[in-house]
């Protein structure tokens, strides 16, 4: 019992400084660390503190804290927790443990009763956390879920074992291997599950990192940083399979005027809608990416040039449109223009993107609102910053 309330309190320390860390369950958790810390020890002074805070209390508050531990991981999954069956599940449990404390005094029904509880919650546990999820959430949601089944599978065991010599009395820490081995699944198992807490916590945080560092916090499309990573990946891949591999680059048409015109909050939905109608014109495999300011690129894994075109001619189209900045305001017309490039056979990427780039100034000194194709060869060079500025 001492051991597991150290463990306890690790935990509790561990947890709290999540606490700052916005995570869903991190505070529930924690307050169910709490709660088993002042049970483990109301429990630990059997006799010596009078009988209702050691078996009545203790279990009240064991009781609540793995309803704690569930209603952490619910949230945590963005789940709704069932507050009053959790509530009515505890208050029927500490009524039962009265009943065959003060009424009729067993400690194997007591025992099955705690057990068939615990047993419940954490099989909720376990069916709640999903058995497939991203990878860097995989582990950590596999061990909690195995975790909490298995101390299900233990609980319903020990509930068996009690129910089966229910009128056999024993004392609260016979030292029998049985009663050992039961007495330690249910003081453990509160650390257990916690410990895969802490992990999803951890797991989720570095995974929220990693988005935030992949991702342009304006508009959700890849970052530059993220893109150039794909697409040297795919390079190699095209490359080696000898597959296609397009690049779109497109720019927002007089992005400058928008904003002077109609404010950087309006020219920030342009940006976001921009991405949002990439998202649904391209497939799923392909990446857009926010390069910088109003310039994107959309990579096309497996594509030949007839299929980019394609792709760039509809995503223009779909493109060619207004947005309504706030109910009753005036649309604000935008285009874009999109210059297209195929990786060739001696291409390094930053030749790649140089011949999109070229293309992509071509288009707007062509007139803008338009998709020009690069081929090899037919535009020597991007153009230089000033050049591109002027265009708009």
């Amino acid at each position: 019992m001492l051991i597991t309330t150290g463990l306890a309190v690790v935990m509790l320390f561990v947890l709290t400084s999540l606490a700052g860390s916005k995570i869903a369950g991190v505070r529930e958790w924690a307050q169910a660390n709490a709660l088993a810390i002042l049970a483990l020890a109301l429990s630990a002074c059997r006799g010596i503190v009078p009988d209702l805070l050691s078996i009545e209390v203790a279990n009240g508050l064991f009781a609540v804290a793995i309803c704690l531990m569930l209603a952490g991981f619910r949230l945590h999954l963005g789940r709704p927790v069932p507050v009053r069956l959790l509530a009515a599940g505890c208050a029927l449990t500490v009524a039962a443990v009265a009943v065959f404390h003060v009424g009729f005094d067993s400690l194997p029904l007591r025992t099955v009763v705690v057990s068939v509880f615990h047993g419940i919650i954490c099989l909720a546990i376990g069916l709640a956390i999903p058995t497939h999820s991203h990878a860097r959430l995989r582990y950590a949601y596999l061990y909690t879920r195995c975790a909490a089944l298995v101390l299900a599978l233990g609980h319903l065991v020990r509930g068996c074992a009690y129910a089966f010599q229910a009128d056999v009395p024993a004392a609260f820490l016979e030292p029998t291997t049985q009663n050992l081995v039961f007495f330690a699944l249910g003081t453990l198992a509160l650390p257990g599950l916690t410990l895969g807490a802490v992990m999803m916590a951890n797991a989720r945080m570095v995974s929220d990192a990693v988005h935030a560092a992949d991702h342009d916090y304006l508009t959700g499309a890849s970052t530059r940083r993220a893109f150039f990573a794909v697409a040297e990946h795919e390079q190699a891949r095209a490359r080696r399979h000898g597959s296609g591999l397009g690049l779109l680059l497109l720019d927002v048409d007089h992005f400058k005027r928008i904003n002077d015109t109609h404010g950087h909050a309006v020219g920030d939905q342009v940006l976001r809608e921009l991405v949002a109608v990439t998202q649904d014109v391209v497939r799923k495999v392909d990446v857009c990416a926010r390069l910088g300011g109003e310039e994107f690129a959309v990579l096309l894994p497996d594509a030949q040039l007839d299929t980019a075109l394609a792709v760039a001619e509809r995503l223009r189209a779909a493109l060619d449109r207004s947005l309504q900045a706030a109910p009753g305001a005036a649309r604000v017309p935008y285009t874009v223009s999109i210059g297209v490039a195929m990786l060739q056979e001696d291409d390094s990427f930053a030749g790649f993107m140089a011949r999109a780039d070229a293309a992509l100034y071509a288009a707007k000194a062509g007139g803008r609102n338009r998709v020009v194709s690069a081929q090899a060869g037919a535009y020597p060079a991007a153009p230089n910053p000033a050049a591109r500025a002027a265009c708009g």
